[in-house]
């Protein structure tokens, strides 16, 4: 897959956390360039009796995944967005070729670290505080930016992402934001994150 190619991209990614506290989550960022979308095998299909939303792609000819989310949702050129709301879902692969020169023990590990990297260098600063954390099967990476020129009361900004091993070849990143509230945030991370299957060739043929 190819990469994105913009650091513009980044401007609708992951989620970014207006203040320490987190009181609402009212903005977003996108990806790094060295992450490739997958938004061309993305497809959603909605279910009106359950309310629910599946969404599906495909990291490889025999690797595939599947989640779903409550209410309608629907592709977009980053993931798929909320029909009724401002909440979207970004939706990026990363080769574990892209990540084999980090020491890191781990592939989601090594993407944290990557992350970090390349929003370090965009915003030419180092965080001041990191976060890494398991969550139902995956690492959730944040990383917070204080500075007095953003426009929060408490001057600070955080960037975070859900991280999924797919296989020894892929990670998979997950990004949520225009979420209202971090309650409502965190429990929509554990929704699609409960709901997240990992796929092999028959399916992804079907």
């Amino acid at each position: 897959m190819r990469r994105a190619k913009k650091l513009g991209a980044w401007a609708r990614r992951a989620v970014v956390l207006a203040g320490l506290a987190i009181a609402s989550v009212a903005q977003a960022a996108n990806g790094p360039p060295d992450t490739a979308t997958v938004n061309g095998s993305v497809q959603t299909r909605f279910d009106p009796v359950t309310r629910q939303t599946w969404v599906t792609g495909r990291a490889a000819p025999d690797l595939c995944f599947s989640l779903s989310l409550p209410d309608e949702w629907r592709r977009t050129d980053d993931g798929v967005k909320a029909l009724l709301s401002d909440g979207e879902l970004s939706i990026n692969l990363r080769s574990s070729q892209e990540l084999r020169d980090m020491p890191q023990p781990d592939l989601a590990t090594r993407d944290a670290a990557v992350l970090q990297e390349d929003y370090e260098q965009l915003l030419g600063r180092p965080a001041q505080s990191v976060s890494l954390s398991s969550d139902a099967g995956a690492t959730r990476w944040s990383a917070t930016w204080v500075d007095a020129s953003l426009p929060a009361a408490s001057h600070a900004m955080t960037i975070e992402t859900l991280i999924v091993p797919l296989s020894s070849e892929w990670v998979l990143e997950l990004s949520l934001s225009g979420i209202e509230t971090q309650e409502a945030y965190n429990g929509l991370a554990r929704h699609l994150l409960a709901r997240l299957k990992v796929q092999g060739r028959a399916a992804c043929r079907s």
